[in-house]
C-alpha cells in the first residue's frame, strides 16, 4: 500500500474542536524537559505516599484547526484543553496527568518525543507510589504516547510499567509529511522522520512494553490516511506478539471519536476502564 498516496487526505480531511474545561485545580506542575511549554498537570493527583494507590493516566494531545488542515503538532488540546477527559476517570479512581509539549516551530519532532518521555520520568519520580501507568493520546497525541512505548528506558533513571495504551485516529508513520506543508514548520528530513516513526520501531515497542495491552482505535469517518495507519500499526503489534486490538468506534469522526470520553459509558471510556480493571 503506498502510505504517500493517502497522506493528503489526512492532511485535508480533518476538523477540530475545543471543549470547556471543567474547574479541577492542578495538583502537579513542574517541568522536567527542555522548554517551557513541557510540564505535567495532575487531576486530583494524590500526595507521594498516599494510598490506596490508584492507576496512573497520562494524556498524549496534540492538534490544532488552520484553514481545515490537520497540523500533526498543534496547539491546542494540551493539557488545558484535555481535562474533560478526567472527569470519568476520577470518577473511578484513576489520576489522570495532561502533559505538555513544545510545538512547531519551537520544538522540533526530537525534542517532543524527549519532552513527552521525560514527563513520563518526571510523573513517576514524583509519584513513586501509583502502581500501574497507562498513555492515552489522540491524533499526534497518539503518536507520541505509541513513542513513548518504543522507549528505550535504559537511558533513564526510571523504568516505567506502563500496563496499558490507548491510542485513538494516531499517526504512527511519518515519512508521509515530508512532502506535504505540514513539514514546514516542522523541517523533518527523512533520518528525523523514521526514527520518530512508532509503525518502524515495532520491535523496540515489544522489548520495551512486552506485557502492555494496547487498543488502536479509529473512527468510522476518519480519513483513508488515518484508518490505514491504523490498521497497518495495529497489524505490525499484532505480528510481533504484543497484546493489541483494533476497536473501530461507529458513528464518529476524527475529533468527537475523542471527545465522547466524557462520558463514562461510551465505547472508549469503558474500553479503557475495562483495561484498568474498572469496569
Amino acid at each position: 500500500m503506498s502510505k504517500m498516496s493517502h497522506w493528503r487526505d489526512m492532511e485535508n480531511g480533518a476538523a477540530a474542536a475545543v471543549l470547556p474545561q471543567p474547574v479541577v485545580p492542578p495538583s502537579v506542575c513542574g517541568g522536567r524537559g527542555h522548554g517551557p511549554r513541557h510540564r505535567a498537570d495532575g487531576r486530583d493527583a494524590p500526595s507521594p505516599g498516599a494510598g490506596p494507590d490508584p492507576p496512573q493516566r497520562a494524556v498524549r494531545r496534540g492538534r490544532r484547526r488552520e484553514a481545515g488542515r490537520l497540523h500533526p503538532q498543534g496547539q491546542l488540546s494540551g493539557k488545558e484543553e484535555s481535562g474533560f477527559m478526567a472527569i470519568p476517570m476520577l470518577q473511578n479512581g484513576v489520576v489522570t496527568v495532561a502533559v505538555d509539549y513544545d510545538i512547531a516551530p519551537k520544538g522540533n519532532m526530537d525534542l517532543m518525543v524527549s519532552q513527552v518521555r521525560r514527563s513520563v520520568v518526571s510523573v513517576l519520580q514524583q509519584y513513586s507510589h501509583i502502581s500501574s501507568l497507562y498513555l492515552v493520546g489522540h491524533s499526534a497525541g497518539a503518536h507520541l504516547a505509541a513513542m513513548v512505548l518504543s522507549t528505550d528506558w535504559s537511558q533513564y533513571s526510571v523504568t516505567p510499567k506502563i500496563t496499558g495504551a490507548l491510542l485513538v485516529s494516531g499517526i504512527y508513520d511519518l515519512l508521509p509529511l515530508l512532502s506535504t506543508k505540514t513539514n514546514d514548520p516542522l523541517k523533518m528530513t527523512q533520518e528525523v522522520a523514521l526514527r520518530n516513526s512508532p509503525m518502524r520501531l515495532v520491535p523496540e515497542a515489544a522489548r520495551s512494553a512486552p506485557h502492555c495491552r494496547v487498543a488502536v482505535a479509529l473512527a468510522e469517518h476518519d480519513s483513508p490516511a488515518f484508518r490505514s495507519q491504523s490498521e497497518e500499526y495495529y497489524k505490525d503489534l499484532k505480528e510481533v506478539g504484543l497484546d493489541v486490538v483494533l476497536e473501530d468506534v461507529p458513528n464518529t469522526d476524527h475529533f468527537d471519536i475523542i471527545e465522547r470520553m466524557v462520558d463514562g459509558q461510551y465505547q472508549l471510556t469503558q474500553l479503557l476502564l475495562k483495561m484498568m480493571g474498572k469496569s
